[in-house]
């Protein structure tokens, strides 16, 4: 019996192996830790370790911006806190409801989970669907993950915690329901993923590339200092911002030519992809994704046009 335990031991040990998140918090201003993922897709190899999570630790406690990917990375997380400050975590902020964001909230159980309250419904109606799709993606990285739904609504607005005011803003353009985060204490912008930076934007749940424009006016303005972008890397000129306007007003112009040309989206994905964003990761494989979720509002749009002349 010891010897068939010990075999299914050594049979389990290749899948657990390779599991380690090995998340190592880099300090980027007063108090302030980022834990930086990978510009990749989601992959066995990484564990969905794509996301920009962080860290702001007050005199009150430890504030958590975003849980991560799975279970196991939300348990990462704590230890990685725990390592680098003796405050308690107090609070979770989480800037929406995809699933890099929001599948470490087990780990954070024991504290108050704050989010949108539109963010919240849209964990509520997608969550099960997008945790079977990483389990699909990621593997054994997400074992004993769950949905684990937001337990306080956050307003927009300022929320002080000890020594650090955040200035919470409530935006639309990623998901229709995005959390931005100001440290007003710091200068610190914590965009989420109405910023990408060196990797291609997703736009599932967009209501429309209008939309994040603006929103991306309202983030500049603000009087920031560093830009902790939802993928990328941190950034502390504006960078970001134009690489984000001139991708969006290329993605926008794409479609709204194609439509008005009549072209399918087989036809759409193959359009070129201009050499500036060639060094952006996932851009072929976004603007495909870009393509299926956006071009039918722009053919519908085109189709009324069409009506109207007539």
């Amino acid at each position: 019996m010891r010897g068939l335990l010990l075999i299914f031991v050594c049979l389990c040990l290749p899948a657990w192996a390779g599991t380690d998140y090995s998340l190592k918090p880099r300090q980027i201003a007063d108090g302030t830790w980022l834990l930086e993922g990978s510009t990749e897709n989601f992959a066995k190899a990484n564990g969905g370790n794509i996301v920009n999570t962080g860290f702001i630790v007050t005199d009150a406690g430890v504030i958590v911006i975003d849980t991560g990917p799975s279970k196991r990375y939300g348990e990462a997380m704590r230890q990685a806190i725990a390592a680098s400050t003796d405050k308690p975590v107090i609070q979770v902020l989480l800037t929406h409801h995809h699933p890099d964001h929001v599948l470490g909230n087990q780990a954070f159980n024991d504290v108050p989970i704050g989010a949108l309250a539109g963010t919240t419904n849209l964990l509520r109606q997608q969550g099960d669907v997008m945790a079977e799709n990483m389990y699909r993606l990621v593997g054994d990285w997400m074992r004993g993950t769950e949905v684990v739904l937001p337990t306080q609504v956050l307003e927009p607005g300022l929320l002080k915690v000890g020594n650090h005011a955040l200035r919470l803003l409530q935006l639309a353009g990623h998901t229709g329901s995005d959390l931005a985060i100001f440290d007003e204490t710091t200068g610190v912008l914590f965009a989420g993923d109405l910023v990408f930076y060196e990797r291609a934007l997703t736009t599932p749940n967009s209501p429309g590339l209008e939309v994040w424009l603006k929103d991306l006016d309202t983030l500049q303005a603000l009087p920031w200092k560093l830009i902790v972008p939802g993928h990328g890397p941190v950034a502390s000129e504006s960078r970001p911002f134009v690489q984000m306007r001139d991708y969006l007003g290329w993605l926008d112009q794409l479609m709204r030519d194609g439509a008005a040309r009549g072209d399918d989206m087989a036809e759409m994905i193959r359009r070129p992809i201009p050499e500036r964003f060639a060094g952006i990761s996932l851009s072929r494989y976004e603007l495909i994704r870009s393509v299926s979720h956006l071009y039918p509002r722009y053919e519908r749009i085109q189709m009324k046009r069409v009506n109207i002349n007539r």
